[in-house]
């Protein structure tokens, strides 16, 4: 069982920028791969990151290519989102979730943490 709690969310300015920990207490955590999806009010829940269980292949929506970078700590195992040049359509319930493929569909994610809120005011 991986359990996850997500980190790091809150308010900030068009322009701004947050950043993200997604952490799990299992000595596992480090053979899954981990993605970053968020879901806005009103709208399906959507692949925002990725990052491999060895940390050495990345994957991004073209939406927040080249404004956010997710990486990963070795040694203490968290997963991190760096968002920057935060937009107001950013705005959403981030969730980080583990799985044991390769994927990017939420659908192939077994394990899930409860979310944490940003919102970008512009």
């Amino acid at each position: 069982q991986v359990q996850l709690v997500e980190s790091g969310g809150g308010v900030a300015q068009a322009g701004g920028s947050l950043r993200l920990s997604c952490a799990s207490s299992g000595r596992t955590f480090r053979s899954y791969a981990v993605g970053w999806f968020r879901q806005a009010p009103g709208k399906e829940r959507e692949f925002v990151a990725a990052i491999t269980g060895s940390g050495g292949s990345t994957g991004y929506a073209d939406s927040v290519k080249g404004r956010f970078i997710i990486s990963r700590d070795m040694a203490k195992y968290p997963v991190y989102l760096q968002m920057n040049s935060l937009k107001p359509e950013d705005t959403a319930i981030y969730y980080c979730a583990a799985s044991t493929g390769w994927t990017f569909m939420p659908t192939n994610y077994a394990y899930w943490g409860q979310g944490t809120q940003v919102t970008v005011s512009s």
